[in-house]
């Protein structure tokens, strides 16, 4: 029980075996006699699934972290810069259209914006009123200059990019920089220890490999920690319906066509489609409910969406169909196996949660890693309590989008059902009748969507809070008014001083990122 953990074995590539392999190794030395040996097993045959082309403003950290080039990654990785993510015909399907912007609205911890704004609601959007990172998405702008520093920016930004090349470049990375082995193999056998614990995994040409943590990256099939330990799986269909998901890589009409700066979400009468822009091709996919539609009409859905945009010789052939099964398992770190990816769960495109819980679920791994099999339970019953714990979190998150919805089709009036609703997320919408989201609506460090996330997405909605009529003894309207006017002077500068996307990451390409 008090063998040191020395050994760790990953089994599954993809973004989530090497960004696991990634983040550990760059915590943890891996050569020496205290060093960490980390071996990931990859199947030659299973190819990276390649939908979660979107990430966070966390993935600069994770790869500063890890040790890589800003430059190299975009251009190895067919990336962009994300700042927001725009909900089009999400509100009635009449041509409306919101925000969700990676940056705080300005002055968020100075006072309740949100408060203050609702006075000119009719006049500004919440998003276009407090901060300038929507003006700029609309104008197709970047987030920085090419004088920026790698990872520093003007406007918080994630990224879009390109999962298949993603994880060659993360795999070239660890193997070549951080000393993590690679393994490509088939597990054929998984071996256990009299106390249940995993002792090593068989595969087909490399024999037995042992360890003392195994991290399960096997996506849906979740090999170990579902197949092997049968880990009860908890399925959201009855709170997030959509469970088909189709989607195709579309060329640009030209070479130099603008690149968005956002992840455009257009909804459609039984789902929404997703649209990614990278500098060779745009990501678009289709997801949507099997119950609501038939592949059929959905298909037809994608297709109309996308011909307006495309080249009329070019004809879209390869549409693949992904099968969804939205929940999470009841635990994530089962005696010494613990499943980070889709092994863990899945619950659907819809605000990039996949590679930031990743990106979480590794470096929680990696900073809380057990000294000897006898404290081991311990770190993971804390890891099964705050991945619980983050998984509703983004189930209430993301069923908020579909709840204030006015579209009046079926999918959209069943998702309205009470029963369909989380009850700790039916209480917030009660709360927030009266009282703007803020600070008392967010509980944990590290929390996934901060209280600026339901306020772009409420009011972008057309959410209304009555604030009850109560005179403070503290009036910040003034400092409120300075908030809005300084943002507008924001917005003004960075929009004379930023480029487009596309010319920006063009001057990468031919100069590269300054490195301090």
């Amino acid at each position: 029980m008090d063998r040191p953990i020395k050994k760790i074995v990953i089994v599954g590539g993809g973004s989530a075996g090497w960004l696991s392999a990634g983040i550990i190794a760059a915590e943890h030395q891996t050569e020496g006699e205290h060093g960490i040996e980390i071996t990931l097993i990859e199947s030659p045959d299973v190819a990276t699934i390649g939908v979660g082309e979107g990430s966070w403003p966390s993935m600069r950290q994770t790869l500063k972290a890890i040790g890589i080039s800003e430059t190299e990654f975009l251009l190895q990785c067919d990336a962009t810069f994300k700042q927001a993510s725009k909900f089009d015909n999400w509100i009635s399907g009449a041509n409306d259209s919101y925000f969700h912007p990676f940056s705080l609205p300005n002055g968020f911890f100075e006072a309740n914006i949100a408060e203050f704004w609702q006075a000119h609601s009719q006049q500004v959007t919440f998003a276009d009123a407090t901060t300038a990172q929507s003006h700029l998405c609309k104008q197709g702008l970047a987030p920085k200059q090419i004088t920026s520093p790698e990872y520093a920016f003007a406007c918080n930004y994630g990224y879009h990019l390109d999962a298949g090349k993603f994880s060659q470049f993360l795999q070239k990375h660890c193997c070549e920089k951080l000393g993590v082995n690679h393994v490509l193999d088939h597990v054929v056998n998984i071996n256990n220890h009299e106390n249940g614990d995993i002792a090593s995994v068989s595969t087909k040409q490399n024999g037995d490999i042992a360890g003392d943590l195994f991290i399960d990256c096997t996506g849906f099939k979740s090999l170990l920690l579902g197949e092997h330990y049968n880990i009860d799986f908890i399925s959201q269909k009855h709170v997030l319906f959509n469970d088909t998901a189709l989607a195709v890589h579309v060329p640009y009409p030209e070479e130099n066509s603008p690149i968005a700066s956002h992840t455009i979400s257009t909804a459609q009468t039984s789902g929404w489609i997703w649209d990614i822009g990278l500098p060779s091709r745009r990501g678009v996919g289709h997801v949507y409910s099997s119950s609501h539609i038939s592949d059929d009409e959905a298909e037809q859905q994608l297709r109309s969406y996308i011909a307006p945009t495309m080249c009329s010789d070019h004809n879209l052939t390869e549409i693949r169909k992904i099968s969804i099964n939205p929940g999470y398992r009841s635990k994530f770190w089962h005696k010494n196996c613990v499943a980070i990816g889709m092994s863990s769960g899945f619950i659907e495109p819809l605000e990039a949660s996949a590679l930031a819980m990743i990106e979480l679920s590794a470096k929680m791994v990696a900073e809380q890693l057990p000294a000897n099999r006898q404290v081991m339970d311990i770190t993971a019953k804390r890891y099964n309590e705050k991945f619980s714990y983050r998984w509703q979190r983004i189930i209430e998150f993301l069923k908020l989008h579909y709840v204030l919805s006015n579209r009046t089709e079926p999918y959209w009036q069943d998702n309205k059902h009470s029963e369909s609703i989380p009850e700790h997320l039916a209480e917030l919408l009660t709360l927030w009748k009266y009282q703007t989201p803020y600070s008392y609506d967010t509980h944990h460090t590290e929390e996934l969507f901060p209280a600026a996330s339901f306020q772009y997405i409420l009011y972008g909605m057309g959410f209304k809070t009555q604030l009850p009529e109560r005179a403070k003894r503290e009036d910040k309207s003034l400092i409120a008014n300075k908030i809005f006017n300084d943002n507008i002077a924001h917005t003004h500068k960075l929009i004379n001083a930023l480029s487009t996307n596309r010319e920006l990451l063009n001057k990468i390409k031919q100069y590269g990122l300054s490195k301090v």
